[in-house]
Order: structure tokens, then C-alpha cells, then sequence
């Protein structure tokens, strides 16, 4: 869970290092620009009280103050404020007929696995792809410049999505060091989206994606209390990310409230011929799209179902139970149904990440995925698994590879193809979403389940299912800690509504501490 990467007096005398400008006014004809939404943001432009220009500029400055100390950006967009004079430009001369609360002009950072076709590189946080360069922006970046939003820079993450080895800590990659958890420095960041929550929560950017193959979203919106959106597979296309598994890979919003994960949601949702999953999931997707969901009265008559077991099975001096029965209470109040003691079928098989179905089945989809990425770019130091493996060995001091290892690697490229073993994983992994959580849901006929932070994130994520993780709970070292809810395919419209209705009535989230 912790990371004591630092003792306690190098830490305080980090944070005695950070620049004035942190702490330093960053309000603008009246606007303050911290912990700014989206709506609010769209709000002074419209009233001409901030440009992008500012908003840009304040976040630049937030990252050169605060990320030698959390380590959640790897590199800023040389462009980026170039971008945010043309969205200034475009909303002067009224050549924009952008939605109300849009992203027009809204900074956002990217996970470093999410491929931009301009001065940015994308390389998983690993110096083997530095200087390659990808055929296009990934189709979620696509849909992003079509909404006007400005590419602020690459996010840090658990390097190759935390599918390299089992040794590295949460937040680590080479290229940018060992991300930390602004509320805790001590504390897991989690992994692997670890440097878009850490930036979110941190005020370094307005919003930012993520991506998640089992809990990449889920847990780092968790520990940095922030809202994490992982969208039903295919919702959102994959096109240009770094990939894992093809069958779980799905790209998501990570923000500060629910609204403004919406937004982002509401932008990047959608059709990519590159990615022909989002043809199937693209159904899914409501007329009007996402924002007609947040709904303050979102919790009426909804169904939630609780899984005590294992979810809720804290430590007896933890201060959790208290703080979720509460919760329950809240959801009660605000009109939802809770279903209570239900059990998910066969769920210890489901957690136990390794020699599992999953794990087989993911080892093999990896390397497959991976080689046909790096054979599509431009040009590349590396085109194969098997040449990655080499570089690591080559430059072992530069990618720690004697201290973290490359065991996952190592199994990925000793797999050929889906065979037998694959086949059998595959099929049981879709035995264990129709007995366990698929039938839960049906006949409870519930609209979502309730588990705190990513503790259900193997479930979803073997279903291709989504979730929400809201802000809920602070433990007793100040370390935060999400709810998560999960629904069936498709379900965003009651997750969202759900979320934000609980987001609406509790208003957890608190602005970071840099606690030691």
C-alpha cells in the first residue's frame, strides 16, 4: 500500500523547496482558477473574465512548481499555448458553435500511452520509444482537437501500464521517476493512470485521460481523490494507445468532479475505423449524450447492490466501515434502494490476478497487440516485444531493470499466439462474467454494484463492464479513498447519475495536503 520511497525530513524539506508560485494568487479579473470546473471555466470565457491563454499559462506554472515534487507530468506540449491563442482566436470571432460546457479551449493532460501526432512523444513512460513517432493522433485525441480542447502535455503512468514486471512500485517509470501521492507523499499513487490522477488532483491540469485494462483508472481516481470514468469497451476508441488486451483495454476520463468527467466523456465517446469495437459499442452511446445525466436527484429509485464479501472487509481499526455505512445512509436518504449481502459466484477466482484466466489470457494478447502497434509507426528504436526485452537489457541502469525486472515481459514473449490454454482462459474468463457479476446484477435486477476504490475492478474489467470511482473517504493517515460504481455494458447514463448524485450530496473531495 505505501511506498517510503523518502524519509519524513527529506520530504518536508521538499516541500520547503517547492517555489512560492504554488501557494501564489491564481486568480484572474476575479476568476479563481484552481480547482476551476469546466463549467465555470466556459463560464469566464464567456463573460471574457479568463482566455485560454491564462488558463494555459496558469498550469504551465503549476507544473514547473510542483512536478519535480510529484513527478505526474513527463513532458508539456511546446505547442500548447500556440493551441490555446487559436481557441481564444475561434471564441473572439465567434467561429466556434461549441456546446455549452464543452472542452473548447480546456487544457488536458494525456496518459504517455495515448498516441499525439505532433511534438510530443508517446512511449508508455519508457525510454525504448523515445523518438517514435506514431502515423496519427490516437482516435480519442482525434475527437478531443475536433472539441477544441488543448493538448496541455503527456501524464506519467506505471511504465507499459504497469504490464512490464510485478516488481516496479506504482507511479514509477523511467522516464519521469516515481510518481507520489499529493495527498500522502508516502502513499501508493496506484497505477497504472497514476500521473493523470496525481496532475488532476493536484491542480496541474483541468482534466486528463487514462486508460484501464484492470483497474488503471478505477484505483489511481481512488487514492488521489479524484472521479474516474472507465467506459464499457469499445465506448471509446483504442486506436493509438499502447495496447494490453485488446478484449479489456478501454480509454476514460479523470477528473476533479463528476460533471467535468462527463464532459470529457461526452467528447472522446464514439465511432473510429481504426478501432472497429466502437462500431458494436457505439449503440450504447444516448441521443444528447452524456451531461443530460447529471442529475442531483440522479439516486431515486436506483437499485445498489453491496457484495460485503469481500469488499468491505477492513482491518478493525480502520476508519472505513464508519465512513461507507454513512454513505450507505446518505444513499438511502436520496432515495436509493440498497440490496444488501449479496455474493458474486466464484469472485476468489476472479481476484486472484496471478496463474489466472486472465493473466493467461491477457500474457498472450499483450504480445500480439504490442507488435502490431509497434510495427504501424512511422519509425521506432524498437519493433517487437522481443526488441524491447533486448533494450532493457542494454540499458538496464536507465530502465532499472536489475532492481524492478521485466518478469512480465519475459512470460508475454514466451507465449505464440492464442492456443489451447489461451482458448480455455478465454472461455472461462466468460463463464465467470455470466455466473458471477452478470447474474448478480440481473436478478437483483440491480443498476449498479457498490465496492470501495478498485476492489471490484477485476469484475468489471474481465466483462468489459463500466464504473465510476467518486471521492468518499479519507483513511486515518489522510489517505484517500474512492466508491466505485459498476454496471453492465452500456450503463453509463444510471452510473453517471448515481455518481453524481452521491458526488451532489456528500461533497468528500478536498483539495491535497502534500502530508509526508
Amino acid at each position: 500500500m505505501f511506498s517510503f520511497t523518502f524519509s519524513f525530513s527529506p520530504i518536508v524539506f521538499a516541500l520547503f523547496l517547492i517555489p512560492f508560485s504554488m501557494f501564489s494568487a491564481s486568480t484572474v479579473d476575479g476568476f479563481s482558477i484552481k480547482e476551476a470546473t469546466v463549467e465555470y471555466i466556459q463560464i469566464a470565457f464567456h463573460n471574457h473574465k479568463l482566455t485560454s491563454r491564462q488558463l494555459v499559462e496558469f498550469y504551465l506554472e503549476q507544473i514547473e512548481s510542483l512536478n519535480p515534487l510529484l513527478h505526474g507530468v513527463i513532458e508539456v506540449n511546446p505547442d500548447a499555448l500556440e493551441e490555446a491563442d487559436r481557441a481564444d482566436e475561434e471564441r473572439k470571432s465567434n467561429s466556434r458553435q461549441e456546446p455549452m460546457f464543452g472542452l473548447h479551449g480546456i487544457p488536458i493532460l494525456l496518459k504517455d500511452n495515448i498516441a499525439t501526432k505532433d511534438k510530443l512523444n508517446t512511449t508508455a513512460g519508457s525510454f525504448a520509444l523515445l523518438g517514435s513517432v506514431v502515423p496519427r493522433d490516437a482516435g480519442v485525441v482525434a475527437k478531443l482537437r475536433k472539441a477544441g480542447a488543448v493538448i496541455l502535455g503527456k501524464a506519467s503512468l506505471t511504465e507499459w501500464a504497469n504490464f512490464r514486471s510485478y516488481g516496479s512500485p506504482d507511479g514509477w517509470c523511467a522516464r519521469s521517476g516515481q510518481g507520489k501521492n499529493p495527498y500522502v507523499l508516502s502513499a501508493d499513487p496506484c497505477g497504472s493512470s497514476s500521473g493523470s490522477a496525481i496532475s488532476v488532483a493536484a491542480n496541474m491540469a483541468t482534466v486528463s485521460l487514462g486508460t484501464e485494462t484492470d483497474g488503471s483508472i478505477i484505483c489511481p481516481s481512488s487514492y488521489n481523490a479524484v472521479v474516474g470514468v472507465k467506459p464499457t469497451v469499445g465506448l471509446t476508441s483504442r486506436a493509438g494507445v499502447v495496447p494490453i488486451s485488446p478484449r479489456q483495454d478501454t480509454v476514460g476520463p479523470i477528473c476533479r468532479t463528476v460533471a467535468d468527467a462527463v464532459y470529457v466523456l461526452d467528447a472522446i465517446v464514439g465511432f473510429d475505423p481504426y478501432d472497429p469495437t466502437t462500431n458494436k459499442s457505439s449503440k450504447y452511446i444516448p441521443s444528447g449524450g452524456y451531461k443530460q445525466f447529471l442529475r442531483t436527484n440522479g439516486l431515486q429509485g436506483k437499485r445498489l447492490g453491496i457484495v460485503r464479501k469481500p469488499f468491505f472487509d477492513f482491518s478493525s481499526e480502520s476508519v472505513l466501515p464508519r465512513a461507507f455505512e454513512n454513505h450507505f445512509n446518505t444513499l438511502r436518504r436520496e432515495g436509493a434502494i440498497l440490496v444488501d449481502n449479496l455474493t458474486i459466484a466464484n469472485i476468489d477466482e476472479i481476484l486472484s490476478l496471478g496463474a489466472s484466466s486472465e493473466e493467461t489470457a491477457m500474457l498472450a494478447e499483450f504480445k500480439l497487440a504490442l507488435n502490431a502497434y509497434l510495427k504501424e509507426l512511422v519509425t521506432s528504436p524498437v519493433r517487437s516485444l522481443a526488441d524491447i526485452i533486448a533494450f532493457n537489457n542494454k540499458f538496464s541502469k536507465l530502465e532499472m531493470t536489475k532492481e524492478y525486472g521485466q518478469d512480465i515481459f519475459l512470460k508475454a514473449e514466451a507465449t505464440s499466439g492464442i492456443g489451447h490454454a489461451e482458448k480455455k482462459a478465454l472461455s472461462n474468463l466468460k463463464k465467470l462474467t455470466l455466473r458471477g457479476f452478470k447474474k448478480m446484477m440481473k436478478k437483483y435486477k440491480l443498476d449498479a454494484m457498490i465496492a470501495p476504490g478498485p476492489d471490484a475492478s477485476s469484475v468489471l474489467a474481465i466483462g468489459g463492464f463500466p464504473g465510476i470511482s467518486v471521492p468518499a473517504a479519507y483513511d486515518s493517515k489522510g489517505i484517500p479513498v474512492g466508491i466505485c460504481f459498476g454496471g453492465l455494458k452500456g450503463s453509463e447514463p444510471k452510473l453517471i447519475e448515481i455518481a453524481y448524485g452521491f458526488e451532489q450530496a456528500t461533497k468528500v473531495r478536498k483539495v491535497p495536503e502534500f502530508l509526508p
